[in-house]
């Protein structure tokens, strides 16, 4: 980890003045158009992302269909519905539709393409440190009860090159290697994995890869069909972050030489349909019972909205993302004293910047969140943003994300209460 060494010469900032700062910095005016606490500082995009109100009213209007007469609309009208907001979402992710699924969330994407594997013992499953916790947690049961190994090493961060992560990552394949799960963005350092090089090299030595693509819709240009083309056998996304559809909606991609054997975690009534218009992976995927599908019908909705609030839509919108957060990061690393963890083309909407180690008291203090200076920073200064312990406490970094409705002024902010925060007393 780097060194950390505030820049001393700045004065630092009282704590009781910006404790009295209120309320935070104004958010963009594009605010407006989202469900978001325009009084608080939110700069956590990237957690569970934020909803367009035009996208939430879809929703209830969606809900408001089902309700005025359930039968008809389980039995007539959601596989029409469902067909339409799988052909606008597949093609915003470049998929083809019909190895498209819908989801609620990347993690359920890992956890079904997971109990799909079969693995024998002395089989090898092959993620890494950087991975999210709970993908790893879904690939490590099924590897204990097969007899496998989950193998997750530790890479470097901050992190040099991309060549760098690749290298240590394709070192871990071998001929045991039966499945490489990579992050196409990892969600606790924020950085953009090198997955083509790892696809290339899996496909060599003909070894499966799921790709976890949590913040990767809307975040950067996504094209699974020529992932697919390099070797990619399986991909998973979230639609409601960067994407900002309602909470719930994300999709997984299976290669259709991989679809006969990937079963959706709740298995229903499409295993055995008799029905010989659709395959059996759309009978399966495309209805699992009497829940609420209303965050996939409303996605579409949710993309088109926010593409319309600038001109140049998604093109424009994660330019100007990537450009905030960088400049974020610059202001932080500044005034904190500290190098940038990553170099920056391998970074888009999301930086971690390393901070102030964790203080002994600390270390034995409860926290709501992930630590007890994110506790403070939400109690004192309405700030909302991850301080993420990486790999672990006392090591931390505090991880920037921006969308349309964030300002540099808001990171300005953060950047004071940081180092009122981390300060000796």
């Amino acid at each position: 980890m780097a060194t950390f060494a505030r820049d001393s010469s700045k004065p630092a900032p009282d704590r009781a003045a910006i404790s009295a700062i209120t309320p935070s910095p104004s958010p963009s005016a594009l605010i407006e158009h989202f469900g978001i606490d325009p009084s608080r500082c939110f700069l956590n995009h990237g957690s569970f992302g934020a909803t367009p109100i035009v996208a939430i009213e879809e929703q209830a209007r969606l809900r408001r269909q089902m309700e005025a007469e359930p039968i008809r609309y389980f039995v007539e009208e959601l596989e029409p519905l469902m067909d339409v907001a799988r052909l606008r979402m597949a093609a915003f992710v470049g998929c083809p539709a019909d190895d498209f699924a819908f989801v609620q969330n990347a993690t359920a994407g890992v956890n079904t393409v997971a109990t799909s594997l079969r693995l024998s013992p002395g089989d090898e499953i092959l993620s890494s440190n950087h991975e999210y916790n709970a993908c790893n947690n879904a690939l490590r049961v099924v590897a204990e009860r097969a007899g496998a190994k989950l193998l997750t090493p530790s890479l470097h961060f901050p992190v040099k090159s991309a060549d760098e992560v690749a290298s240590a990552i394709c070192g871990g394949m071998n001929e045991r290697t039966r499945l490489v799960m990579i992050s196409h963005i990892t969600s606790p350092t924020g950085v953009i994995f090198p997955i083509e090089q790892v696809l290339r090299e899996a496909k060599k030595r003909g070894i499966d890869v799921l790709i976890d693509g949590a913040h990767a819709p809307g975040f950067l240009p996504v094209n699974v069909a020529a992932l697919a083309a390099m070797g990619c056998t399986y991909y998973t996304g979230n639609f409601h972050k960067w994407a900002c559809a309602p909470k719930g909606s994300a999709f997984l991609y299976v290669n259709p030489a991989r679809q006969a054997h990937v079963h959706p975690l709740i298995v229903s009534h499409g295993l055995n349909a008799t029905r010989t218009d659709r395959s059996r992976f759309r009978l399966e995927f495309d209805y699992i019972g009497s829940l609420d599908y209303s965050p996939f019908l409303a996605s579409p909705t949710a993309i088109d909205a926010v593409a319309a609030l600038v001109p140049g839509g998604w093109q424009e919108i994660m330019r100007r993302n990537r450009a905030l957060v960088l400049a974020a990061r610059d202001l932080l690393c500044e005034r904190l004293g500290t190098p940038p963890a990553a170099p920056d083309h391998m970074l888009g909407a999301m930086a971690a910047v390393p901070i102030a180690p964790r203080t002994s008291q600390e270390q034995q203090q409860p926290t709501k969140y992930h630590d007890p200076l994110q506790d403070r920073l939400i109690a004192k200064f309405g700030i909302q943003v991850p301080i993420i312990p990486f790999p672990a406490p006392p090591v931390r970094y505090v991880r920037l994300s921006a969308h349309l409705y964030n300002t540099l002024e808001q990171f300005a902010y953060l950047a004071d209460a940081l180092v009122v925060e981390t300060k000796p007393d």
